[in-house]
């Protein structure tokens, strides 16, 4: 099992952990914190730190914080210089990058990490991202023609030295062999590049690419390029069509499929005692659960509102009740509401959280992840922490050492780089295999 980690905004996944005790308020705009964070996910033996990003501010910062960092760049750049091992994975827009600045920035970063960048590309559909550029957003055949056109220049310059061409020789005075540094000379229908760039090799030759979206156009994307899918699930059943979609894209484009790995995401809510977790997502919750009661309804076929927030369903609304074709949240929250916990209570199930929240004892979340990861769901998971202050160090002390001791994940790092991690071949420049 490999473990990833999102790591976002210095507070946490959920929209008002930054107003939680022992939360500096600050850590928005502190770099140490991140860098404390990531230590933490480190001494866990997390494969990678994952940071999306979105080029907009897209959050109704009156009471929350943006949920993203200040720059994934410069946070991972922080952070590489601040652990030795674990993975450090951006997400970077084809859509409103030029392929030589991604490929000189992510490359720089895999230097600077030794060999333990990855690159998550993404187009962007946000009509307010796309206004920050002065532009409005193409069709989507028009951008993801632009994203392969965009990893296919960036791995391209990042093969543009050759391995040995960085010969640093000190009694010859030669420094570099400049015949095996060259131009890639690549136009395409939307971005073009001379090249080469100014960077040799890192010990993994080149970073890592990662996917994040779905459908035809994005399994296209993975399929062709990915080493790492980045996925939503909410049932074994559903992660294991998405595990399995991303591996025969794989495969129809001339790869192993064993190189794709994909990552389901999960919001574990931890606590000593299963009515400990909920306390603490009733507190996090405090502000969101009222605002989220009239979706709860919608999920469930009822017409819900504040005034039952602390009660449970009636029997009434339970023989009612049904679970939404259009939301794949509702199977599980319909489940936990016949339990007969109040509204306020359902909704601190994450049941409208954004991946499958086990609520209990550290051992209730290692269970989650055993029972879809032997089940051919998922080659591991990406985990998306509460509160970072404490919940990383939770996460790590009382979930990791379950799954080591149950002999799904390993005790330490094998091997240097994140392409050891993910067990992804060398590669080094563009895929020559690719149909």
């Amino acid at each position: 099992m490999i473990l990833g980690m999102q790591l976002n905004n210095g507070y946490g996944s959920q929209v008002s952990s930054w107003r939680m005790p022992g939360v500096n308020p600050s850590n928005y705009t502190d770099y140490d914190a991140l860098v404390r964070y990531a230590q933490a996910a480190e001494r866990g033996k997390v494969a990678f730190l994952f940071l999306p990003d979105t080029p907009a501010l897209t959050s109704d910062v009156n009471y929350d914080a943006p949920q993203m960092t200040l720059d994934p760049m410069m946070a991972l750049a922080a952070i590489a210089r601040g652990t030795e091992r674990i993975g450090l994975v951006a997400t970077g827009s084809t859509t409103f990058n030029e392929p030589y600045n991604i490929a000189r920035q992510f490359k720089a970063l895999d230097v600077m990490s030794h060999g333990r960048a990855g690159w998550n590309a993404v187009t962007t559909s946000d009509p307010s991202a796309a206004a920050n550029y002065g532009q409005e957003i193409a069709p989507r055949p028009e951008r993801y023609q632009r994203a392969h056109e965009t990893i296919q220049i960036s791995q391209a310059l990042w093969g543009s030295w050759e391995e040995d061409a960085w010969t640093r020789d000190k009694e010859t005075g030669r420094f570099a062999d400049a015949s095996k540094i060259s131009p890639v000379n690549i136009r395409g229908e939307l971005v073009s590049s001379r090249g080469p760039l100014p960077i040799p090799p890192s010990e993994q030759g080149q970073p890592v690419i990662f996917s994040a979206g779905g459908g035809e156009y994005g399994l296209g994307l993975a399929g062709r390029y990915a080493s790492g899918v980045i996925g939503a699930a909410f049932t074994i059943e559903d992660a294991r069509a998405q595990r399995e979609a991303a591996r025969e894209a794989a495969r129809q484009s001339g790869r192993n499929p064993d190189e794709v790995k994909y990552f389901a995401g999960l919001m574990p809510a931890i606590g000593a005692t299963k009515r400990a977790a909920l306390d603490r997502r009733l507190m996090i919750g405090e502000r969101t659960f009222p605002q989220r009661v009239p979706y709860l309804g919608s999920m469930l076929g009822l017409s819900l509102d504040l005034s039952q927030l602390d009660q449970p369903l009636t029997e009434g609304q339970l023989a009612r009740a049904q679970a939404s074709p259009f939301d794949p949240r509702s199977r599980r929250a319909l489940e936990v509401a016949r339990e007969g916990w109040t509204i306020r209570n359902i909704l601190a199930h994450g049941v409208i959280d954004y991946h499958p929240t086990p609520v209990g004892e550290a051992s209730v979340t290692a269970d989650h992840m055993q029972e879809w990861f032997e089940a051919g769901a998922v080659d591991g998971f990406w985990v998306s922490v509460d509160i970072y202050e404490d919940g990383i160090d939770t996460f790590v002390d009382e979930v990791v050492p379950i799954l080591q001791e149950r002999g799904l994940m390993p005790t330490d790092y094998e091997g240097t780089t994140l392409r050891d991690y993910l067990g992804a071949p060398h590669q080094y420049g563009l895929d020559s295999r690719l149909k």
